[in-house]
Formats: structure tokens, sequence, C-alpha cells
């Protein structure tokens, strides 16, 4: 089995040249159990640190995470891609995209901006169009206002100012409240107000059910949820998570559930939609007992029949095993095992294996899984790789 792998540059201190590929076992098995071979670079790049694969057709998407693009490749041969295109502006430290189901459109997520960017794909898979979706306000920030378009809706309360005080005429204009009028704040108040402002992180994009799409923002504890509407995504609710939790990367559940892994709190939520649609938390679970001050939570993968949930945790270079409940809303720890590598950046689950990245230890490795408890056993093989951050499997 072939994975194309992510993995970052010289542009941020990595060893990596661009897209690599990695082999497990023979290149046309559909198990991952054999040993592990790095094949090399496949298609240059820039810190391509996350891939994503077009539904229909041999294309694939780079997070050109330093430059703050999307790049798109075509496969031209067994093993080789070449650029489709010029990479695509999406906004700073773009570290994350997810190619919409019909393969008409992709979004990006840029962490050091908060951006969440919707572009269009052309029929050969060139992406194109970006349009910026609205920002995140900060739901603990008192004194944030938050923008109507930023949670997809509301009363602009500048415009009614205005429109009012001009109905009142200058007699009873004294009257009306002064929205559309921003306080002049003292320098030293204004500048302390701006160092404790809390920086908006998107990290992730999920696909859901019927046209919805979930995006997470690590900075503002945040899941926000939208639609695609006339001018690109509209936010039709958000979900807040506890205050420095830190929502990263998110798997949706055959049961319908979103589980979604806080990097910083190292913990697992269970959202669920109620009848109306809404959504709102209704469970959780800590990622077990022996993460270390200082760990931070990375990928989350479910197993191939959805009975277990994994997630790496980098500092103590750990994954966590997680079992499914009931219908899906209950989350149990299970063990917390060595993950064999440094800094477990990603892993993906291929039937009984679990193939992870170590970033810094340079190298992948592969560990079975136990089939009745789920949990990974010691490392089975490992390949030298530079510096990886993503695996995708490829045909």
């Amino acid at each position: 089995m072939k994975f194309l792998l992510g993995g970052y540059t010289a542009d941020m201190d990595g060893a990596a040249t661009g897209i690599g590929m990695l082999r497990a076992g023979a290149a046309d098995d559909a198990y991952a159990g054999g040993s592990l071979s790095y094949e090399g670079e496949v298609a240059r790049a820039d810190s391509p640190s996350w891939l994503a694969q077009h539904p229909s057709l041999d294309v694939v998407y780079a997070a050109l995470e330093r430059t703050g693009a999307v790049q798109a490749f075509r496969r031209t041969g067994e093993d080789s891609y070449t650029a489709l295109g010029a990479p695509v502006t999406a906004g700073e430290a773009t570290c994350h995209v997810a190619v919409a189901p019909d393969g008409g459109s992709l979004v990006a997520a840029c962490w050091s901006d908060g951006r969440v960017v919707r572009m269009d794909l052309d029929a050969t898979g060139r992406p194109s169009a970006p349009v910026i979706a609205p920002a995140a306000v900060d739901p603990y920030d008192p004194d944030a206002a938050a923008a109507p378009e930023a949670l997809g809706g509301g009363i602009d309360l500048a415009a009614a100012s205005r429109a009012l005080r001009e109905a009142a005429g200058t007699e009873f204009a004294h009257l009306i409240p002064e929205h559309d009028r921003e306080p002049v704040p003292e320098p030293a108040v204004a500048e302390a107000a701006a160092s404790d402002r809390r920086p908006s992180r998107a990290h992730q994009t999920r696909f859901l059910n019927d046209g919805l799409i979930a995006t997470t923002d690590m900075g503002l504890d945040l899941v926000r949820f939208w639609r695609v509407g006339r001018q690109g995504l509209r936010v039709v609710q958000q979900v807040v998570l506890p205050k420095g939790s830190g929502p990263r990367h998110m798997v949706f559940h055959p049961s319908g559930h979103l589980y979604v892994v806080a990097e910083l709190s190292c913990e697992v939520f269970v959202l669920a939609a109620a009848v109306d649609g809404s959504w709102h938390v209704v469970g959780g679970a800590p990622l077990g007992v022996g993460t270390l001050p200082g760990d931070t939570a990375a990928e989350l993968a479910s197993s191939r029949d959805g009975d277990f949930v994994y997630a790496g945790v980098r500092g103590s270079n750990t994954l966590a095993t997680l079992r499914v409940r009931g219908d899906g809303s209950h989350l149990e720890p299970v063990a917390l095992v060595e993950a064999g590598v440094d800094w477990p950046r990603h892993h993906v689950i291929v039937r009984d294996m679990l193939l992870v990245t170590g970033q810094l230890s340079n190298e992948v490795a592969s560990l079975t899984l136990d089939t009745r408890y789920g949990v990974p056993g010691r490392v089975r093989h490992r390949a030298e790789v530079p510096s990886p951050t993503c695996l995708l499997p490829w045909n």
C-alpha cells in the first residue's frame, strides 16, 4: 500500500523537500502490515504540511504552511506529480485543507490569522476564487461585540443607530444609543486590551452530512458550523468549548456524533445534533491517566468498525485509546501507550494497523492494533522519513 507524505521543508526548519511517498508492504496491497520504505520525493513543494485528495480525480491538494497557500498537484505517472496551476493564497500559516464530497470546492484553514477560506474547483481540479469566511469572535471576551455576520445573522446595531438618529431629527437624536460611534479608549487601556486579546487559530475542516461543514478554532475554543451561501460560507451555529481547551481536529462518527480532540487540555469532546439541527456538547473524556504537563494532543482517528478512537499526544509521545460506548455519545479511556516516535503529529488507521508520523524523529512507524481491546501494540515496522507531518493513503 502507498501513502503520500506531507512534511516540513527548510522554510520551516524541516528536512523534507516536498511531498514524499511511503510504501507499506506490496504497493498494490490493501493492507499496511508489511515493512515500511520511504520511496523519496514525488513533487517539489515548500512545507506541504497537510494533504487532501480529490474524490474523483488524480489530484492532491497541499496546504503550503509557510507560504500561506493551497497548491494542487496532478498525477502524471506511477509515482510522479506536477503542479496544477499556481498556488492560491489562503492566509497566514495555512495548515489544513479539505475537499467537498462532490469535488466542486475545498476549504482551507489558517492557523496564524484564523482564516477559513473556500475555493472553487474546476473540472480539472484546479482551485480558484478564494473567498474568506466571516471571522470568529472570542466568546470569552466580555468587551468583544459579536459582529452579526460572524454569528450567521442578527441586527446591524451601527446601521440601526444611524437610521434612527436620522428619523428622530436633531431635537431627539441625542436619545438614540450611539452604537455606530466607537469610544476612544485611553492609550494605555487600548494597549492592555490588545495584548490580552486571544488570537483566532483555525485548524481543521470537516464536511458532514447534507452540505454541513464544521471547522475548529483552536485559539478561541470554538467549533463553527457552516453552509455554502451565495457569497461563500455562511455561519449557521457555533459551539463554545471550555476556555483554553484548544479544539484541533475532528472525527465524524458513524453514529452521527462529532468527536473533537482538544490540543491543549488533552481531552475529546462529543458533539451531537438535536432534532432541530442545532449542535451541542453531550459528553467527553480525558485522553487518559498518564498525560503530562505541557503535552499537546494532535490527530484523532477512528477504528475501522468505529468502536475505538485514537489520539496522538506530543510531548510524552503516546497514543491514547478511547472506547465508544452506547449510542456513540460516551467515550471511555482505555489505555495510553508509547507511540514509538518523537512528536506523533499525525496517524492513520488501515484495518488492524496504525501508522504514525514522528515529526521530530524523522520517521514513520506502524503498530498492530489488538482486535479485542483496540490498543496499539509495539512498533512492528519503521522507516526513516524527513520531517513527516501527514499521511495520505493513495492508490
